[in-house]
């Protein structure tokens, strides 16, 4: 989780294009680990993973990003996997597919409001179409994730037989 946060938080600061940054395409990696976690811990663990990585990306993403970007992403991060956890737990008892899908979406929404606008508001960077993009592309991604979940949940997320 730790990797995932601090390498998002540092690749945010590269724009692709005026609609995207290279963060967009690691950090939607950060809510299929939560929801893994999910799955097969419970809401409990995942929400101890995602206090533990705030802490730890937050001191991290403080020596290689801006420390803007690193409260930023801390709060968003921390905020947006709190409510997947939330949003997966009450949904978990439906299709395999409606708990990660939903979650990471209300996820995503609430990661890139809270980033952009502490992140990037009152600098030169356009981070309104940045918002814009990475929000798309965290959706997407979180689209394509449902495959890898699929798989993992039936290997590694399913509760063990008692």
């Amino acid at each position: 989780m730790i990797i995932i946060v601090v390498a998002s938080n540092v690749l945010v600061q590269y724009p692709i294009n005026p609609w995207l940054t290279w963060g967009a395409l690691t950090y939607p990696v950060s809510f299929l680990v939560s929801d893994l976690l999910n799955r097969r811990f419970g809401p409990l663990t995942a929400r101890k993973v995602a206090l533990w990585g705030f802490v730890s990306a937050l001191v991290v993403s403080a020596w290689l990003a801006t420390p803007r970007i690193a409260v930023a992403s801390g709060l968003a991060f921390l905020i947006a996997q709190l409510a997947d956890i939330y949003v997966f737990d009450r949904l978990r008892h439906g299709k395999w597919w409606t708990a990660p899908f939903v979650g990471g979406i209300a996820g995503a929404a609430v990661d890139t409001f809270i980033f952009f606008c502490i992140a990037f508001v009152g600098t030169d960077m356009p981070w309104q179409t940045l918002m814009l993009g990475d929000f798309t592309i965290k959706i997407l991604l979180n689209t394509f994730m449902l495959a890898p979940f699929r798989a993992l949940m039936w290997n590694l997320a399913r509760p063990k037989d008692k």
